[in-house]
């Protein structure tokens, strides 16, 4: 199953987030481990898609199954990165 998440993250690297996705659901669907790191990764291709909603409900369903997961980073600096992120200044 290892095998299958590198391969994933293989083409998380090159920017085939679709296939990535679509990979990664199937094989949530079909784990019984109840690991965190798909998840982690489906965020992160959420992320790279700009799909801020599902990257953090992602990185937020890893950290519940691993409150150690690297999603836990990640999710933190989405939210800095979208706290700080100010639409008003760009309207005056």
């Amino acid at each position: 199953m290892k095998e299958k998440l590198n391969t994933i993250k293989e083409l998380i690297k090159e920017g085939k987030l679709d296939i990535a996705i679509e990979q990664l659901n199937a094989y949530i669907h079909s784990d019984t481990t109840q690991d965190d790191e798909p998840y982690y990764l489906l965020g992160n291709a959420y992320r790279k898609q700009s799909n801020w909603q599902m990257a953090l409900n992602n990185y937020l369903e890893a950290m519940e199954r691993n409150p150690e997961s690297p999603a836990a980073n990640a999710h933190q600096m989405m939210m800095d990165i979208l706290n700080f992120y100010n639409k008003d200044m760009y309207n005056q």
